[in-house]
């Protein structure tokens, strides 16, 4: 009991440390945010695993995929920051931080669906990520002198301040062994304009850049921090942010007999009835919770 005594309060300790990112502590400016070789022993810190959960235990499951809006003033702890000159190491937007998991190797779970069923190499998110475009005065250097300067051509990339938005697909399911309802995330995507679209001179859609199985990506997702507004020395890893539903989301589809549609193609242009609809699931998974307990 004294060991345990001692333990507690020691982690507590080591936690709010590593919270303040050195700021304190260094003696050069290049030291902020750099653990010290006594805090790198003392950090055990390790995504907390997921229970196995037996298939006959799940008694009700139910998948939706989600909107995160990043203009709505919630969710912008996971757009910025999008300078990372100014931000503290290691606090970096989500998509920065999935697309250094995915550039380094860590994040190999990479698909072009939210079914997973077509994976996509590093070469592959580059290409979908990028587009040129040469403008008039280029094509027609190119026709009179058979080359063309960079200064005609146009470079179109996704990067951390193009997008708009991230989709997740997730499950809301009733666990029969401890009596309550859970979610569990399993796939991201980031929400980008087309770059193909920009280059091609049309007027460009949304498209999802690539979709991240989750639980490929949580330890990266653990390293990488997002801006706490209300304790900027406390920032929160994206692992704990996104266990924890720390988002807000409009269900845009949802599970079906009809091939899993999204609600925009069975409600056609009515902003207001799509919301409602969208709302209408919430109320549903809720209510399946609270008439368990009804008898």
């Amino acid at each position: 009991m004294k060991k345990l005594l001692l333990i507690i309060p020691l982690l507590l300790l080591s936690h709010t440390v590593f919270g303040q990112f050195n700021i304190l502590n260094a003696k050069d400016p290049s030291e902020i945010g750099l653990k010290n070789e006594e805090q790198k022993k003392m950090d055990y810190s390790l995504p907390l695993p997921y229970p196995y959960t037996e298939d006959r235990d799940i008694l009700w499951g139910k998948q939706v995929w989600e909107r995160i809006d990043l203009d709505e003033r919630f969710n912008l702890p996971l757009y910025y920051p999008t300078d990372t000159l100014a931000a503290m190491p290691n606090v970096r937007s989500l998509f920065a931080a999935l697309y250094h998991g995915i550039t380094s190797g860590k994040i190999t779970k990479v698909y072009a669906d939210s079914y997973f069923t077509q994976k996509l190499n590093l070469d592959e998110i580059k290409e979908r990520m990028t587009a040129i475009d040469t403008t008039d005065a280029g094509k027609d250097q190119l026709a009179d002198e058979g080359k063309v300067d960079e200064q005609y051509i146009n470079h179109f990339e996704v990067n951390s301040e193009t997008i708009e938005e991230f989709h997740f697909r997730g499950m809301w399911y009733f666990d029969a062994k401890y009596g309550e309802l859970k979610y569990r995330l399993l796939g991201i995507a980031p929400v980008a304009i087309d770059p193909k679209g920009m280059a091609a001179g049309m007027t460009p859609d949304f498209v999802e850049v690539f979709w991240v199985f989750f639980p490929d990506a949580r330890m990266t997702l653990h390293d990488y921090y997002a801006f706490n507004p209300r304790n900027t020395v406390k920032p929160i890893d994206y692992d704990h942010l996104l266990n924890a539903r720390h988002f807000s989301g409009i269900i845009y589809k949802e599970d079906n007999v009809y091939g899993d549609r999204e609600i925009k193609d069975y409600i056609h242009d009515n902003a207001l009835r799509q919301l409602l609809q969208s709302q209408e699931i919430k109320n549903k998974i809720r209510e399946f919770e609270e008439d368990m307990w009804n008898y």
